[in-house]
């Protein structure tokens, strides 16, 4: 199970916020793999991260850009059976709730909600087959640090983005008008979720669920931003990765080592 608390072990302080006040947005990302040295070298190389270790245990890491933690890496993959691929988790008020609006809802909960102190994660896959996690309790220490550092959004490849927007919003607290919750926008056939003035994540239709190719079928796309983007693609070329589309200098969607995907967007191209 890929999960890593998106506090990120980072020593508490009084500047803590909590997913009382911040939630439905994106939160944290971790990616499941096989091979934890190898994981750490290929987004050393692309990315530029450095690392610490987790208080999971040693097959667990988190990696920081420029000392911010952003991501965290699970080396389960083999052990416990799991894909490899990268998860976006969003924060929600109560975890039970959230995965109760899951499995009403016609999506499934794979593992959780599970006990990571500073607070309770789950895994879940929405009901066109997207695998998400959830987080309810303490986020990262300085959170507008980490949304600066982090990925500059996430997109969800789907059947149909607006019955998709209709489950996360009913599961995640979407466009409630409550202090703290999310926006919802409709920009042609896309959705656009925002989290105080900023898009943070984007839903678009046209996946298809039984494809053989998985980049094909409904699935949430991890977006990092970078300063160079042909500079990661070459370096993910180099590194036993590949470089699955590339558009000039905006972006590139790569694949690691391992074969886990994700999108490197330049820093300033918000979405």
């Amino acid at each position: 199970m890929n999960h890593h608390s998106p506090a990120g072990g980072a020593p508490r302080d009084k500047e803590v916020v909590s997913t009382h006040s911040v939630f439905g947005a994106p939160c944290w990302v971790s990616l499941t793999s096989r091979d934890l040295q190898a994981t750490q070298e290929f987004y050393t190389a692309v990315l530029g991260w450095q690392w610490r270790t987790a208080k999971l245990g040693e097959h667990f890491r988190i990696a920081l850009a420029n000392g911010v933690p952003v991501a965290g890496i699970a080396a389960v993959a083999s052990m416990w059976q799991m894909a490899v691929a990268w998860t976006p988790y969003f924060a929600v008020r109560d975890a039970d709730v959230a995965v109760a609006r899951v499995r009403e809802r016609g999506g499934t909960a794979a593992v959780g909600p599970l006990s990571f102190p500073p607070g309770r994660a789950a895994l879940l896959a929405d009901r066109d087959g997207a695998t998400f996690g959830i987080w309810q309790g303490d986020l990262v220490t300085n959170w507008e640090a980490w949304r600066q550092a982090a990925p500059t959004f996430v997109r969800l490849h789907t059947r149909d983005a607006f019955d998709a927007a209709m489950f996360y919003g009913e599961t995640l607290d979407w466009a409630t008008g409550q202090p703290g919750c999310c926006e919802v926008e409709y920009d042609g056939g896309e959705v656009l979720l925002r989290s105080e003035g900023d898009v943070v994540a984007r839903i678009d239709s046209g996946a298809v669920e039984a494809a053989p190719d998985p980049s094909v079928r409904p699935h949430w796309q991890i977006h990092f931003a970078v300063t160079d983007v042909p500079a990661c693609a070459r370096a993910a070329e180099k590194h036993g990765g590949s470089v699955l589309r590339e558009d000039g200098e905006r972006e590139a969607i790569l694949r690691d080592a391992d074969g886990a995907q994700f999108t490197v967007t330049a820093r300033g191209v918000c979405c």
